[in-house]
């Protein structure tokens, strides 16, 4: 099963594009999609199903500036990592890329373990923030209010900590399917006085919150002696008038807290 967290890195410098996509692909922990100028990166980022964790952006593209591009991702609501790769590291630099909307920067040359250590951090913080939200079927999940939200029907769901916990890993995995004893494990912990039923038991009472018909599941699916999510065919990507999509984004007030 394949956890990695996709990553976008968009650089107009082809081997060195190609040469950091196979360093952070070294050990499975991310996955990388090269874009070489700012039109790519648009085009990949408005694909159905779209989904980056992070995104590492050169400054200097081809066809525009990174922190112009940054300024309009954020704009569009897009609340993932973004890592600026700058030749230049003066201290207005620096301050323009942050004032830009960027969560961090680092200087070329860089060192790739550096530049993961910075990943990890940034991923860690975005994961653990309120702004943290993501798609799930037709709803927004935001893991630390342990919440759903579908906007349609102004409808909330609140989810236990396990609830949530099983989600999250889940949508980890792009869409393939967890075996019933990694998501245990991932969950719940080497803890021997737990078995598959008591997953199965959260499954089920998982089910009957988000499913509209829980007897046939479309959004939490058995698969492959384990479970996966629907990513993609149910999945509705929003977009506002900068024409990209709103991958992640806050999400508006409420009765109440919302995913």
């Amino acid at each position: 099963m394949n956890s990695a967290h996709p990553i976008l890195i968009v650089d107009d410098n082809d081997a060195l594009r190609a040469s950091l996509a196979e360093q952070l692909a070294f050990e499975g922990e991310f996955a990388a999609t090269g874009a070489g100028s700012l039109a790519d990166a648009e085009t990949l980022l408005r694909m159905d199903g779209a989904r980056f964790d992070a995104i590492l952006l050169d400054l200097g593209m081809p066809d525009g500036h990174g922190r112009d591009f940054c300024v309009k991702l954020r704009r569009a609501g897009m609340r993932m990592p973004i890592i600026m790769l700058t030749g230049a590291d003066g201290e207005q630099d620096i301050v323009r890329c942050l004032d830009a909307g960027a969560n961090d920067y680092i200087a070329k040359p860089f060192r790739v373990q550096e530049l993961l250590a910075r990943l990890r951090a940034q991923i860690r913080i975005f994961e653990g923030s309120e702004d943290a939200v993501f798609t799930v079927g037709p709803y927004d999940f935001r893991p630390s209010a342990k919440l759903l939200q579908e906007p349609k029907r102004n409808r909330k769901i609140r989810l236990t900590e396990k609830e949530t916990a099983i989600l999250k890993f889940l949508y980890r995995a792009g869409g393939r399917p967890v075996s019933r004893q990694i998501l245990l494990t991932k969950v719940w912990g080497y803890n021997s006085h737990v078995t598959t039923h008591t997953l199965e038991t959260h499954i089920y009472r998982l089910r009957q919150k988000i499913e509209p018909n829980p007897a046939e599941a479309r959004i939490l699916l058995t698969e492959g002696g384990g479970y996966r999510l629907a990513m993609g065919d149910a999945e509705q990507t929003e977009a506002d008038d900068t024409g990209l999509p709103l991958l992640r984004r806050p999400a508006p007030a409420m009765a109440a807290t919302r995913s």
